[in-house]
């Protein structure tokens, strides 16, 4: 949890605003927050309505973790499977910013 709260902190010093979809109810994730003490803006997504639109279900119907960084006029600009480095996720945030 520490290591999640660095990477958020790193998000936080380039201005970079973390949102997560979950597929689970907003109460299951307030439960999580506060048992970790850690906390980022969530959308539960408990009918899987946004995995599905951006195709990430896995063969069991489970949500694969997948980061998408968004732009300020909410264009999606970068996508990658898994999770990745906050290093790997910084560096797509650099470039996309020398694009702009």
């Amino acid at each position: 949890m520490a290591a999640a709260r660095d990477a958020a902190a790193a998000y936080a010093a380039r201005d970079v605003q973390v949102v997560a979809v979950n597929p689970g109810s907003l109460a299951s994730h307030q439960r999580w927050a506060e048992k970790n003490r850690f906390g980022f803006p969530i959308c539960a997504d408990e009918g899987k309505h946004v995995a599905r639109a951006y195709g990430v279900l896995n063969a069991l119907g489970f949500i694969a973790r997948t980061v998408v960084l968004v732009d300020r006029n909410g264009i999606v600009r970068w996508v990658q499977p898994g999770m990745p480095a906050t290093e790997t996720i910084l560096a797509a945030v650099d470039a996309l910013g020398e694009q702009a």
